[in-house]
């Protein structure tokens, strides 16, 4: 097995100003960079990464798995794992979803098409961490029962996997498994006359259409080739060039004419290659495309022609080398070292080319095109990446980040928008924002404009304009009802920023009318604060959502809570500060988030990790907070938190990341923030300086220039700034241009083990605020209930309390001005808005109920606490909700049958009584087996109802649907009893059976008439 480090360590004195001497310890990479890189760095925990070979940027990522599904198999490899598989050629690093693994290769001793004891397919083999090592563009591992060494490569397109056999007299076999892992929905394999392997894998997982076709070339032939047969030829049958019609025909010789259901659930499209008689190592070379398998073959052709596998293992490394020699550092510790290149290779995993040798690509319109004026890449996780990755791109990587640009310009051309999450060319509808918009704004603002800039500016206020994911309301109210859409804070919060981003570029360019439209809309998050909590919370009919729990994690906020939300609003943090009551009182809050409980509740959030207090680093919207305190004067806080983050949740270990990677977001976070400056606001063309953790940086330019960061009496506990100079002059500003950086030029930290008054005065402090808008927040209800009984009381509020509030009760179309409580006996509706200084408020309506004079309702069942619908009497308080349970809006039953007893007051005549259920099969949300009704004039005497006959035993269906079963009375009653069955543990077909998954009831209203 290779070492893949080896590092030098000089020692220094060093005397700093506070009169403290430090023993200095420096670390710099004595050989190629590829090899200080540790790939198994977030292989395990929560990291998501995958330990195998790839070329930076790359297409293709060979790479061992070991799982085939699961929250900690998304990268097809987990550390704690000891059997693998086999390498497939696709790989995601980082995410939080299991797609990809195509093109599964293993070798094997025997042609092995059974399932072994466990059920887990039979070519799996054991392997030891002891026999495994990897650097950049290189992974190598012993496979113990096969006793075969197996080392693997890659350049961009292409790659190479060398098997090298221990000879004991056993038979050697490939197995290939186009089934492995996402669900196959088309392929092809053909024989080619010279041994090699042509064909494509159509599959289907969270991007519901992954097309990728391959050709592979083995350095020596086989001499037998086998497809998996039915159960009647457990050892499969002799193979020529199949297809999946020509595999369904061989099906249908052997089985007779069945229906195509039938014949997919013994589909598995595994085959099995005798390469016995070979001698020494076997190399197989594999080209990928998306195109065609002729796309394959030509990328194969390309790079790889007339080479062997030790010559790509030094192309790749060359390739790895020149990328990550654009940043020389010199680290406090070998792990340091490690990790920082390490984080380096992270960020550069991903996007991914998506364009062949030849120039030509699929689009996000399924078709195929050819263009040589820019390079098409996908995988872009832009919900995590805008915030730090693309930042670092525009200071070390403005080519690809202008062909990023173009790519989504013609996503935008030829899919009808840019993508929020697009991977191998599909929208996958994942994650909220519009985030390619400030990538785009970000560029913009730093000169980066290689691309038709008129274009770039209508594709971003295409996006915002459109009506899905909330943005219809969004613009009508000046926030999103979370009753009308779930997660809405967050989409608020962030609509708000991408908003700005369009706001900064439009002005840049001219676009007046554009950047106030923007520039209104970027203050929206004030209409989400709550200036009675500090923090930022749902509102439902224009009340704030209740009971509220900052630390509850839940259908508010994206994969977060309160306190992981309440201060993203990067592009105005003056404004943030001034609704809280000033600098203090974020500083305050800022230090409450930091030394709060650990501790969530609320739902079981797998990406809330690496908490410090309620800061969760593990997950995006935490990446900026520590950086804030310099808004307020207290830089010193900034580097307590920064060091604290840079030193705990890093490491040189394969759990060395507190949360998933996210296609280089973790990493760029440590990069930036090492070097002592982070991107809080990106588009501002600014960065906010933390602390330095590096010795010294030097940043190679694209433009042929350099930067480079330099500390003085750096140390473990000397990580507070005492001054700063930037080109040898004062810096005595706590934030740094990128023009700054751009220009070349040096950057010198003086490091103490106390704070300091550098970077605290007013003057040095950095600022985002935004002051062309006179924006008014809406008013909001304090309290009184929609439905009431003899009297409702209803106090408003607003978060700029210097504006006043006016309202209209009913068809009152005169604006009163409100100066105290409304109380009404009969109010139908209330509409408010507010004013200040001659400007509004968008106006806010809401509907009032006066409930049914003695109606109760008792639930003989408890509703998960996170699902309470707004209580037991959201069941008969008249209001009906969207069928959209993660508004909040639905009752949520798990586990339990749902039962209640509704008591009417009195004898009523009833015609009929109609519940409202909901259902969505791919949240585990199932119709109830059986509902059942009673009804009771006294409340002793029960009387059966015929059940309701419209429910049928529950079958595969995604659509998002209620179902309303009517019950007919025409009786006098008082007391209605119902009962609706849970379906239980979720059906054999769906996903969440083999996690054992429990099914839920959601019900809404029970409709009494």
């Amino acid at each position: 097995m290779r070492a893949f480090i080896i590092l030098a360590c000089a020692l220094v004195i060093a005397c700093g100003p506070d009169q403290e001497t430090v023993e200095r310890s420096t670390f710099r990479a004595s050989r190629s960079l590829s090899q200080v890189v540790n790939p198994f760095i977030g292989t395990g925990g929560h990291g998501h990464t995958y330990p195998g070979a790839s070329a930076p940027f790359g297409m293709i990522q060979i790479s061992p798995d070991t799982r085939l599904d699961g929250w900690d198999g998304c990268s097809g490899y987990h550390y704690s794992d000891a059997h693998i598989y086999g390498f497939s050629h696709t790989h995601l690093s980082g995410t939080g979803v299991s797609d990809f693994g195509d093109v599964l290769l293993a070798p094997t001793r025997s042609k092995t098409f059974h399932n072994g004891a466990d059920g887990k397919p039979g070519y799996r083999s054991p392997f030891s961490h002891e026999n495994e090592s990897a650097h950049a563009g290189y992974y190598e591992v012993a496979l113990d029962s096969v006793n075969v060494d197996v080392a693997l490569t890659a350049l961009e397109r292409s790659g190479m996997q060398r098997y090298t056999w221990e000879e004991d007299g056993r038979e050697k076999w490939i197995t290939l498994d186009l089934s492995h892992r996402d669900q196959l929905l088309d392929w092809e394999l053909q024989l080619n006359d010279d041994g090699s392997l042509s064909g494509k894998r159509f599959s289907k997982a969270w991007a519901t259409e992954q097309k990728l076709s391959f050709h592979i070339e083995f350095s020596q032939p086989f001499t037998g080739a086998y497809m998996k047969g039915s159960v009647n030829h457990p050892d499969g049958v002799p193979m020529d060039s199949l297809s999946r019609q020509r595999e369904q025909e061989r099906f249908e010789d052997l089985h007779g004419d069945t229906q195509e259901v039938a014949y997919d659930s013994l589909l598995t499209s595994v085959y099995a290659f005798d390469f016995s008689n070979s001698t020494g190592p076997l190399e197989i070379k594999i080209g990928i495309s998306a195109v065609d398998a002729a796309g394959a073959r030509n990328n194969l052709n390309v790079e790889l022609a007339g080479k062997d596998f030790d010559q790509v293992v030094r192309e790749a490394e060359e390739l790895w080398n020149k990328e990550l020699g654009k940043m020389e550092v010199a680290a406090q510790s070998e792990d340091d070292l490690i990790t920082f290149y390490t984080s380096l290779y992270h960020t550069m995993l991903a996007p991914q080319l998506y364009h062949d040798a030849d120039h030509r690509y699929r689009g996000m319109d399924g078709d195929i095109h050819r263009d040589d004026s820019f390079t098409n890449y996908s995988t872009f996780s832009l919900w995590d990446t805008y915030r730090a990755a693309h930042p670092l791109y525009t200071i070390v990587d403005q080519k690809r980040t202008n062909d990023y640009i173009r790519g989504f310009l013609k996503k935008h051309e030829q899919g009808g928008i840019m993508p929020i999450w697009d991977l191998a060319m599909n929208y996958t509808g994942c994650m909220i924002g519009y985030h390619a918009v400030p990538v785009i704004a970000d560029a913009y603002q730093k000169g980066i404009r290689d691309y038709d800039t008129s274009l770039a500016l209508s594709a971003m206020v295409h996006a915002a304009d459109q009506d899905h994911l909330g943005l219809a309301e969004y613009r009508k109210y000046g926030y999103i009802p979370l009753e009308l859409e779930s997660e809405s804070v967050s989409k608020t919060l962030e609509y708000a920023y991408d908003d700005w981003t369009i706001a900064q570029m439009a002005q840049a360019m001219g676009q007046e009318q554009i950047a106030n439209t923007f520039l209104e809309r970027s203050q929206f998050y004030k209409n989400v604060y709550d200036p009675s909590t500090k923090f930022m919370r749902g509102r439902v009919s224009n009340s704030w959502f209740a009971p509220f729990d900052p630390y509850e994690v839940n259908f508010n906020y994206t994969e977060a809570n309160a306190w992981q939300y309440s201060f993203y609003v990067p592009q105005d943090v003056t404004g943030l500060y001034n609704l809280m009551g000033g600098k203090d009182a974020l500083e305050q809050q800022l230090d409450e988030l930091f030394t709060a409980s650990t501790e969530t509740t609320g739902a079981n959030q797998a990406d809330v990790t690496g908490l410090i207090g309620q800061y969760a680093h593990g997950n995006e919207p935490s990446h900026h907070m520590a950086y804030l305190y310099n808004f307020v004067n207290r830089p010193d806080k900034t580097q307590q938190y920064v060091h604290e983050i840079l030193t705990t949740q890093y490491a040189n270990a394969p759990d060395g990341l507190s949360g998933n990677e996210d296609c280089g977001q973790m990493s760029a976070w440590y990069i930036l923030s090492s070097m002592g400056f982070y991107p809080v606001t990106p588009a501002s063309g600014t960065y906010i300086l933390g602390t330095p953790h590096l010795r010294d940086a030097t940043i190679h330019l694209e433009n042929g220039k350099q930067f480079s960061i330099t500390t003085e009496n750096l140390s473990p506990e000397h990580y507070y700034i005492q001054s700063v100079t930037l080109n040898g002059q004062p810096h005595e500003f706590s934030y740094l241009s990128h023009d700054d950086i751009m220009n070349g030029g040096s950057l010198h930290f003086v490091m103490g083990s106390k704070s300091s008054a550098w970077g605290t005065s007013d003057a040095a402090i950095p600022e985002t605020s935004i002051h062309e808008q006179g924006f008014v927040p809406t008013p909001f209800i304090v309290s009184g209930d929609r439905t009431y009984n003899d009297e409702v009381n209803i106090t408003l509020g607003v978060a700029d309390e210097s504006s006043s509030i006016q309202y209209q009760l009913d068809e009152d179309d005169n604006w009163s001005t409100y100066d105290s409580p409304i109380r009404s006996n009969s109010i139908r509706e209330l509409k408010v808005r507010a004013e200040k200084d001659g400007r509004y408020s968008r106006s806010q309506s809401t509907k009032f109920y006066k409930a049914i004079a003695g109606r109760e309702i008792i639930l003989h069942t408890e509703y998960a606490s996170r699902y309470n619908g707004g209580g037991p009497e959201a069941l008969i308080d008249q209001i009906t909700s969207p069928p959209d349970f993660k508004t909040g809006a639905w009752q949520g039953f798990q586990k339990n049958d749902f039962a209640a007893t509704i008591d009417l007051g009195n004898l009523i005549h009833v015609s009929s009584i109609t519940p409202r259920f909901l259902q969505d099969q791919r949240s585990w949300v199932f119709y109830p087996k059986s509902v059942n009704m009673q009804i009771s004039t006294n409340g002793e005497d029960w009387v059966d109802l015929p059940p309701a006959n419209d429910y049928t035993d529950p079958s595969p269906d995604e659509t998002v649907a209620i179902w309303t079963p009517k019950f007919q009375i025409d009786a006098a009653i008082r007391y209605v009893r119902i009962t609706a069955e849970q379906v239980g543990l979720l059906p054999e077909w769906h996903l969440g059976y083999e996690y054992d998954g429990q099914s839920w009831i959601f019900i809404d209203e029970i409709v009494v008439e």
